[in-house]
């Protein structure tokens, strides 16, 4: 009996700390409530996705040697942004793939990938990449971070054309090495 009863103490003990992370990755402004819809995007979706009209190419973010590139800057490229904290277990179970992500496109000057870091933690998320050896690049947001990028929830992922539109916005974990997500890419970077 008291074994039985420990076991179940110990699965529910563990199902609570795994509800409360999960949780916590739901929200990146615990002061503000996100009353948008979720507009989660299936991988297999992202070229036809009806992510919303962007005016926010001002947007900019910062690395670790305090350089601050803008995303109208990046016009003429694809941009892969991904919203993410080191605390975020869906964060970080979906950043191998992002990795390998990348590694598939590292000699393709047209595709630029932007780790974004929302808690502001520069050295803690670096360090994170290094112990990792994710190939990552890690910035920080230089300014405010509108909603139609990121809403609420990380990890979120927005993709941008060459002309600096959103053609997605995802929100939660995904395997960024399916087929259907590198064959998206390809084709934004083959478009004009």
């Amino acid at each position: 009996m008291k074994i039985q009863f420990k076991n179940l103490a110990v699965r529910s003990g563990m199902f609570i700390i795994t509800a409360i992370a999960l949780a916590a990755c739901g929200n990146t402004d615990r002061n503000k409530e996100d009353k948008e819809e979720n507009r989660n995007t299936p991988t297999a979706e992202v070229t036809g996705a009806q992510a919303p009209a962007s005016t926010a190419s001002d947007i900019s973010f910062t690395d670790k040697d305090g350089k601050t590139v803008s995303l109208s800057a990046l016009k003429g490229k694809v941009v892969f942004i991904n919203f993410w904290a080191t605390w975020c277990p869906p964060c970080i179970h979906e950043m191998p793939s992002i990795s390998r992500l990348r590694q598939s496109f590292k000699d393709n000057d047209d595709v630029v990938f932007l780790m974004v870091d929302v808690d502001n933690k520069m050295e803690k998320s670096t360090a994170f990449m290094k112990k990792n050896k994710y190939d990552l690049p890690v910035y920080v947001p230089a300014g405010d971070i509108p909603p139609d990028y990121l809403a609420g929830s990380i990890p979120t992922t927005v993709i941008l054309d060459k002309s600096g539109d959103m053609i997605a916005r995802i929100e939660g974990a995904r395997d960024y090495t399916s087929p259907e997500m590198v064959r998206a890419i390809n084709e934004l970077v083959e478009s004009n």
